[in-house]
């Protein structure tokens, strides 16, 4: 299975769970090719070792076939707790002929959630537009996360809704609830009201006051949405979230719509930067490698 699968022959395929074997096995299998082959998976029972500790918990078996120093990782070491958030409000759906940005969520939501079972860590899905829809526990149980694949492969098939994007306050929710220490990944376009930018940041900066870590993508059709890459032919603009209809030719407003998009873009990772949230841009055209890298490389720097 290749990571460049497209989106429109994973939704008509529609096992998450198998995809997701797929691309991460495909992926880990990648990783010992490249020059990040540090990453190698032995990471469910290892990390890196630490200039200064001991040697006697020092792999040697791993150093032959990786040539870097792994110790043998510990019970307590390993239990990392994640929540996933996908963002399921309208806007979500664009574009309208796959769901590109909705299925591209549970898609990558479903690849962390392999590789956190298969590195023995805890994992919980949460979906939410104005409200939580669905929200698990939080486990590493194989049973837990065969139903977690179940929640995923449902909202992949679950027809588009007319719904606003309600981020700040389920994100208070979700802070309020948490109660270890915890990484939190979230999937959205951020295409909240303009207006309620303090107040999502209020919410991500309330995760970070509980000494969460937060990983936020930021999913974007990049060639329409920040590019606005269109023919130069009459179109009529829907809003998805309020229904809102606009008629004009791209050349009309392209200008002015790439540096209102791109300076919004770069004030939201202006302030995560200030909040030391990881900013990610996930452009939907990219495929799934970007994803699992940015997840180990955050994962490695909370050892």
């Amino acid at each position: 299975m290749k990571q460049q699968l497209n989106l429109a022959q994973i939704r008509e395929y529609g096992n998450v769970e198998f995809l997701a074997r797929q691309m991460v096995e495909g992926f880990i299998t990648g990783l010992h090719k490249s020059p990040f082959h540090g990453f190698s998976v032995e990471f469910a029972e290892h990390r890196l070792y630490n200039t200064g500790e001991t040697t006697r918990h020092i792999d040697w078996k791993v150093y032959g076939k990786t040539e870097k120093l792994f110790v043998k990782r510990y019970e307590e070491e390993t239990n990392l707790r994640c929540h996933l958030l996908i963002d399921t409000s309208s806007s979500m759906y664009y574009p309208e002929k796959n769901f590109g940005k909705l299925t591209f969520s549970v898609m990558a939501a479903g690849c962390l959630a392999y590789l956190l079972q298969r590195q023995k860590d805890a994992v919980s899905l949460t979906t939410f537009a104005d409200a939580i829809d669905v929200q698990t526990p939080v486990k590493s149980t194989p049973s837990h996360v065969h139903k977690l694949f179940g929640h995923l492969s449902d909202l992949m098939q679950q027809p588009k809704i007319t719904r606003k994007t309600s981020a700040a306050e389920v994100i208070h929710q979700i802070a309020e609830k948490i109660n270890k220490r915890s990484l939190v990944v979230i999937f959205s376009d951020m295409f909240e009201n303009a207006d309620k930018a303090d107040a999502l940041f209020s919410a991500l900066q309330h995760l970070r006051h509980n000494l969460h870590e937060v990983l936020l993508f930021h999913v974007t059709d990049k060639k329409t949405e920040e590019d606005f890459a269109f023919d130069e032919r009459p179109y009529e603009f829907i809003d998805l979230e309020t229904g809102d209809r606009v008629k004009l030719q791209p050349g009309q407003i392209r200008d002015s719509y790439q540096e209102a998009v791109r300076a919004y873009f770069q004030e939201l990772k202006l302030r995560c930067g200030q909040y030391k949230i990881d900013f990610i841009e996930a452009d939907i055209a990219r495929g799934f490698d970007q994803i699992l890298s940015s997840y180990l490389v955050k994962r490695t720097k909370m050892k």
